[in-house]
């Protein structure tokens, strides 16, 4: 059995090394947690506690949300990485203050394209389309894949999530 406090304090003498991820810049308490969440990958329970102490840290920032969103995409916790990925673009539209419609987003996201949250909010909706799908959620999948695919179809992943949406069944006779 892990003893999380062993583990929570191995985490925090540390260091990742001197070539940290640039998006790597959360408070100390929420760096220790992740970097412990990530020593402690391969036991689910443990190292989805750290995400979770990450989570409930006051003022969570949005490098700790976009790190529990992989997070749970990865560990295949679908429904928990969608709720995230939404949350990740609601923090990211609200800080920017940019509108909730699509059709006036849209030439905001053309425009800026080389902005780092457009980039992180296209990437996470994009995410939230995939998750969908994986939930069986197809239709609205669909829609989120055939707008970001009007931004960029490779890059981002719309073009990818439009091939796997409309794959013709296997089962389908010639």
């Amino acid at each position: 059995m892990c003893d999380l406090d062993d583990q929570y304090m191995h985490a925090k003498t540390m260091t990742l090394s001197t070539k940290d991820p640039s998006w790597f810049s959360v408070a100390s308490s929420a760096k220790t947690l992740l970097v412990a969440a990530a020593q402690t990958w391969e036991d689910t329970d443990v190292s989805e506690q750290y995400i979770q102490q990450a989570l409930a840290q006051p003022d969570v920032e949005l490098d700790t949300l976009v790190s529990a969103y992989r997070y749970f995409f990865y560990k295949n916790n679908n429904a928990k990485a969608l709720e995230i990925a939404i949350a990740v673009c609601d923090r990211v539209r609200n800080d920017q203050q940019w509108p909730t419609d699509w059709e006036d987003l849209k030439p905001l996201f053309l425009d800026q394209l080389d902005d780092a949250m457009v980039r992180l909010y296209l990437s996470a909706y994009n995410a939230s389309g995939l998750l969908l799908a994986r939930l069986g959620q197809l239709e609205i999948a669909q829609k989120i894949a055939n707008q970001v695919q009007q931004i960029e179809a490779k890059e981002f992943g719309g073009e990818f999530l439009l091939n796997i949406l409309n794959a013709p069944d296997d089962d389908e006779d010639d």
